[in-house]
């Protein structure tokens, strides 16, 4: 008897339940976890950041919606547009909005713009937290395993890990992104080769990176991406 094989936003989704069991160990009980969005078909770029939080609001449980990253938010949409992949209308639109202004269809013509552009964007824990309080590395490498399979679900061309933490904790070494900028690590996932660069995070305490993150990752696309 032949076994029907899943597409790549089946694998996703039956993945994404794990990662809502996570939640209700790790996250705050009265929100939902935020998974991934974006091109899931061997994108240019998978963006890896390192936990969501109560102002995306797609974490609210009414939300039925995609529950994507950053949603609802403007700051890291910014650092999109400068490195060219977030259109400029779209951009537009995201800071003339107030969060209450998001809904559904503008969140699914956000993504579809991230799909557009060839980009994937994920966090490594998807545990909603209420606020940006720090998760320890325990937490985080909880979700490694599932992370890797997403990677490998999704098989992206280059991946960027935003953070010391996020960096040192996929990369399996200590990493301090201030002394591997401009570099990549290569890491081994299911017998397909990746190269992972790690990027300073580019919001929340890292705002002031933000013109670091930037250049950096059109570095990255210029060199790697457009080849």
């Amino acid at each position: 008897m032949q076994v029907a094989l899943l597409s790549k936003k089946e694998e996703l989704e039956k993945l994404n339940k794990s990662y809502n069991r996570l939640q209700k160990r790790f996250g705050a009980k009265e929100l939902d976890s935020i998974c991934n969005g974006g091109k899931i078909d061997n994108p240019d770029i998978c963006f890896i950041f390192m936990n969501p939080t109560g102002r995306n609001i797609a974490s609210l449980k009414s939300w039925t919606g995609i529950k994507a990253p950053w949603l609802g938010t403007k700051n890291i949409w910014k650092l999109f547009n400068k490195v060219g992949l977030m259109d400029d209308e779209i951009y537009n639109e995201i800071l003339s909005k107030k969060p209450k202004d998001w809904d559904y269809s503008f969140s699914n013509k956000v993504y579809k713009n991230v799909s557009d552009n060839n980009y994937f964007i994920t966090n490594l824990g998807k545990c909603t937290q209420v606020d940006a309080r720090p998760l320890s590395d325990d937490v985080l490498r909880s979700y490694l395993k599932l992370l890797l399979k997403e990677i490998d679900i999704v098989k992206p061309k280059v991946i960027i890990t935003l953070g010391n933490q996020v960096s040192s904790i996929v990369l399996n070494k200590k990493i301090s992104v201030s002394e591997n900028r401009k570099t990549y690590y290569e890491k081994k996932i299911k017998g397909n080769t990746y190269k992972i660069f790690p990027v300073y995070y580019p919001v929340g305490n890292g705002i002031f990176n933000m013109d670091k993150s930037i250049e950096d990752i059109r570095w990255i696309i210029d060199h790697f991406v457009k080849n």
